[in-house]
């Protein structure tokens, strides 16, 4: 089994009755027509690969089949709402993913479609699970700038360059992290709020952590090396029981673009979502 993932952009106009079609995918398709809102809908299909071709699925079908079946979904969603000046409030944002997962369930043949998400701006984004339907996964990225030395004082001077390189500069080194939160919350429990949720974690770990020295002046790390992934489970520490509604599902840290940790708590099953 593989899984294969495809993100399809796409606009919509709420005041118009049609979008233009456009032939630039990478930037959205349908294209849009003046100031419209921009969506990115990922798709992700597990399956067997198929011995003579190496795939799964062509991501050409899963193009065709998420424009054609998907993204008509939403839009109708948009129109219908915001043309009436209706609020889409996350929960109904969920009703539509589940709906157009039903439309592309049986579009993939041995493949099925496992999980799919919708990138509400570049940096927040609700996800539905097939294997779990009653729940919702919002996710949202913060960022902080901090500094840390990576060093082990039971280690010689020469053991810490040589395990820790550059990172153990006597001086320390900064970084621009990204934090992305996960909470996953029942689809039919209390109404969740971005607000709230960005509060809880702007005061129980963003406070903490921005602008600060990590081995200096952040309690916890004391007696722990300020590593990217002793950062993912302090923040799991910090998060991990403080949403309502909702329960922390994962935290992720990227220290550079090319460099991050995720971490799914102690209890975490083996192919967490």
């Amino acid at each position: 089994m593989v899984r294969l993932g495809r993100l399809v952009r796409f606009s919509v106009n709420p005041f118009l009755a049609e979008d233009s079609p456009g032939c630039n995918s990478y930037a959205s398709k349908p294209a849009g027509e003046g100031l419209t809102i921009f969506l990115e809908l990922a798709a992700e299909l597990v399956g067997p690969v198929t011995p003579d071709t190496g795939l799964l699925v062509n991501v050409s079908e899963i193009d065709k089949a998420v424009r054609r079946f998907a993204v008509p979904v939403f839009a109708k969603e948009i129109r219908s709402h915001l043309g009436r000046g209706e609020h889409i409030a996350i929960r109904q944002v969920l009703q539509i993913l589940r709906s157009a997962h039903e439309h592309l369930a049986d579009k993939f043949e041995a493949a099925r479609v496992d999980r799919l998400a919708i990138k509400l701006n570049p940096f927040r984004t609700l996800t539905m699970d097939t294997k779990a339907p009653g729940m919702m996964y919002f996710s949202e990225k913060f960022e902080f700038a901090a500094t840390h030395k990576l060093w082990n004082d039971a280690f010689t001077e020469q053991q810490n360059f040589e395990v820790f390189g550059k990172c153990a500069n006597p001086t320390g080194h900064g970084h621009n992290y990204i934090v992305e939160v996960t909470v996953c919350t029942p689809a039919d429990g209390p109404t969740f709020k971005v607000g709230r949720f960005e509060q809880t974690v702007d005061a129980q770990l963003m406070e903490l952590v921005d602008h600060k020295n990590l081995n200096l002046d952040v309690p916890g790390f004391e007696q722990r090396i300020a590593t990217v992934e002793n950062l993912a489970v302090f923040a799991w520490e910090r998060l991990f029981d403080k949403f309502d509604p909702g329960r922390l599902h994962s935290i992720t840290v990227w220290e550079s673009d090319r460099t991050y940790c995720t971490y799914y708590g102690p209890s975490a099953p083996d192919d967490p979502t």
